[in-house]
């Protein structure tokens, strides 16, 4: 996992569950002229992941993931990891809660956007989520969580 080592962790292991999909998405981010910042693990309630990112020109971007509304992308105001980050000028990038990471890169350095879904709650701990998200990662990286 090339993006591993630039991503931070958070020392919970149930937050970390989705950190080989972040770096997946920050995988797919390199070559395209972007330069990552930072990127963190972040705390539950929901779980979230951001990667902040500079394009050639213009200010910070980050693209925050989260276990309720999947991928947003905007210009980074702030945020560090066990603090919320807040992003001017949000959109929503759709694709469900784990979109494919080379898509979803393509949809936000495309400007694309969409409305905000709700596609679970965080507090809905037997829903489902837990084995797709182990799915996915097995799938993106062949790795069992």
């Amino acid at each position: 996992m090339p993006g591993w080592d630039r991503l931070q962790c958070h020392p919970d292991p149930f937050v970390n569950r989705s950190a080989p999909y972040t770096t997946a998405l920050m995988d797919a981010l390199a070559g395209r002229d972007v330069r990552i910042l930072a990127a963190w693990q972040d705390p539950q309630d929901p779980r979230d992941a951001t990667i902040v990112l500079r394009r050639s020109v213009g200010l910070p971007e980050a693209l925050v993931w989260d276990e309720e509304t999947g991928l947003r992308a905007g210009r980074f105001v702030k945020g560090r990891q066990g603090e919320r980050t807040e992003l001017a000028d949000a959109v929503y990038l759709g694709g469900g809660l784990l979109p494919d990471p080379q898509e979803a890169v393509r949809r936000f350095l495309a400007g694309a956007g969409g409305p905000r879904v709700v596609y679970r709650r965080h507090t809905d701990t037997r829903d489902g989520f837990e084995d797709y998200l182990r799915a996915r990662v097995r799938e993106i990286y062949g790795l069992d969580l």
